[in-house]
């Protein structure tokens, strides 16, 4: 079904984008071809009126021909970084939820017989585009990619239009409560991509389930001629094919030499070239095994250990939304020197930077999407948005070594509609892409006989490769010391993630170790925590939460909080605290 899906879609005649304006398919690998970036200061303007649609932002009003580019409208606007999220760039708008209008000119020079696609890394949460008075399209969804192609539409000069409104709602993802700021924007890098009149738009290069030295390939073309030989070349492989698309897919396995696996201290990456028609597609992919064997969790057939952290996606000098390659070094640095092998991407997809390096870093990846809390969860609407955000995290990052896990929910109330919803995503996954792990952060309970048992029953839990829970016992009900009595009670024998565990501190501010929000307070909880980790003989990897202090409204505690969650072992300025070298110790004496 999946196979005729995709034939089905790439059948598809290739009509004017002014006749029939609808996102295309995700273009993948866009870092690895010919782009021109639209990053950089765009113009704004704060619509909290809702007069934008009725003004007709994305034309001039006073022009005769609508694609004149006198921009009446913001032709007196201020202007913002993009990519960039407009709580962190603007007082005013540093709680702001609504709707914000960008827009950029720009000059372009189109080559004869190429096609070109406007690309958006990420922009929260609903967007629509405009080009020189033209509607491209819209998109729903904060953290995944988006691109409409402006073939018929680009001209050497050009004025685009974005409405882009982060409005919390019931039937989003995530919905209207979650614990993290909504920064709003354009948060991501903006470009056009450059591509031939048919070109390789997707494709995938994995290991073969259950094989070490066969590869499975697959591509999807995109284009008038759909019937066409692709090249696929791996130099470090000796392998040299040569697959026959029909209309616009092909597939293949190809026997290798079994390849170098890819792992944290080995993280190897094969130059993969994908030729058509004698264009080159380059890309860096590892190939390495990932399963799950009663209790243990296997990399590459042997036993390991998940020493991670958390993350979000926030900048701690910014205080804004990360989102460059150099922010992404920055954060994994201090993962990998903490001592980690393994990253929770918290709680939605985070940006493409972030996965490529961490494939180049040997760091391996939970990616989630924002199923958080409790949801609308008998909204058709809401579930199909879980999957389109689903297929947008799967399809970008599918080639990618270091994603081991997809995780579908966070910290969700068991429920018949909910089981449904959270079943209904999983067996979407595993259709998608079966040679990854699938999980879900769960909740934990009591046992109702004795506060000392902690129990993991979630009937979900079946559904899953493998159980992860988040707990916070020593911080929120009793203190660290409790910690002693706690036995686990795991209904499931699968591998047993904590996928988060902490306790807040205010960095700089040092007491005794029962003070709350104390550095030492904190200190004592993680030493506590990590002693009764070694007492679960099921564990098999955690993710404390989190490495960096990030902002949450919902957190209000003056002077300790003042709008931060402090659970970080980095402050929001980027001094480590005490317990970052409690975990580190753990680790590097970890095997």
């Amino acid at each position: 079904m999946l196979k005729l899906i995709a034939l089905l879609v790439f059948m598809l005649p290739v009509l004017p984008i002014s006749t029939f304006a609808i996102q295309s398919p995700q273009i993948t690998n866009v870092y690895n071809r010919n782009t021109v970036s639209l990053n950089g200061k765009w113009k704004y303007i704060i619509d909290q009126a809702e007069i934008g649609e009725k003004r007709k932002f994305w034309q001039d009003r006073q022009a005769k021909n609508k694609t004149a580019l006198l921009e009446y409208n913001f032709k007196t606007a201020s202007k913002i970084n993009v990519p960039g999220d407009w709580n962190s760039q603007i007082d005013e708008l540093l709680y702001y939820e609504g709707k914000v209008w960008y827009q950029k000119s720009f000059s372009f020079k189109k080559q004869e017989g190429k096609r070109y696609f406007l690309y958006f890394g990420a922009a929260n949460y609903k967007s629509n585009v405009y080009l020189n008075g033209e509607k491209l399209g819209n998109h729903e969804g904060g953290f995944n990619p988006f691109n409409f192609e402006i073939t018929d539409v680009l001209k050497s000069t050009n004025s685009l239009v974005v409405s882009v409104d982060n409005t919390r709602k019931k039937e989003q993802i995530p919905t209207v409560i979650s614990d993290w700021k909504n920064f709003g924007g354009i948060t991501r890098d903006v470009m056009i991509v450059e591509e031939n009149e048919t070109f390789i738009q997707d494709y995938y290069l994995q290991l073969k389930q259950g094989s070490k030295n066969e590869l499975e390939f697959k591509v999807w073309l995109n284009g008038s001629d759909k019937n066409n030989k692709v090249e696929v070349n791996i130099p470090g492989l000796d392998l040299n094919k040569t697959v026959k698309a029909i209309n616009g897919y092909a597939e293949a396995v190809f026997k290798v030499e079994v390849p170098e696996f890819w792992s944290p201290e080995n993280p190897k990456l094969y130059e993969v070239v994908l030729g058509l028609k004698g264009t080159p597609l380059v890309d860096k992919i590892g190939f390495r095994t990932i399963e799950v064997k009663g209790q243990d969790i296997l990399l590459n057939g042997s036993p390991v250990f998940l020493k991670g952290i958390s993350l979000h996606e926030e900048s701690p000098f910014t205080h804004g939304r990360a989102h460059s390659a150099e922010e992404a070094h920055m954060m994994l640095n201090w993962a990998k020197e903490l001592g980690c092998n393994y990253v929770r991407l918290s709680h939605y997809p985070h940006s493409e930077h972030i996965v490529r390096l961490a494939d180049k870093m040997g760091l391996l990846l939970w990616e989630e999407i924002p199923v958080y809390w409790d949801i609308d969860w008998e909204n058709p609407k809401t579930i199909q948005l879980s999957k389109n955000m689903l297929n947008d995290m799967i399809t970008r990052d599918k080639n990618r070594a270091a994603t081991i896990i997809w995780s579908i929910a966070n910290e969700t109330h068991i429920s018949d509609s909910r089981n449904h919803f959270l079943k209904t995503l999983i067996d979407f996954t595993r259709k998608k892409d079966n040679v990854r792990l699938i999980s879900a952060a769960l909740l934990v309970h009591g046992d109702g006989s004795t506060k000392n048992v902690r129990v993991v029953d979630d009937p979900f839990g079946k559904y899953v490769d493998v159980i992860s829970v988040n707990q916070y016992t020593g911080w929120y009900g009793g203190s660290p010391d409790f910690l002693d009595e706690i036995s686990w009670d795991i209904k499931f024998n699968k591998p047993f993630l904590f996928s988060e565990f902490g306790a807040g501190a205010l960095g700089g501010f040092h007491a005794d170790k029962l003070t709350r929000w104390s550095e030492e307070y904190q200190e004592w909880y993680y030493e506590k925590t990590l002693e009764m980790c070694k007492r679960i003989n099921q564990l098999k990897g955690i993710s404390p939460w989190i490495l960096i202090d990030f902002q949450s409204p919902r957190r209000t505690l003056p002077h300790f909080q003042d709008g931060y969650n402090r659970k970080g072992l980095i402050s929001s300025e980027g001094q480590k605290k005490k317990a970052f070298y409690t975990l580190q110790k753990y680790y590097l004496n970890k095997s």
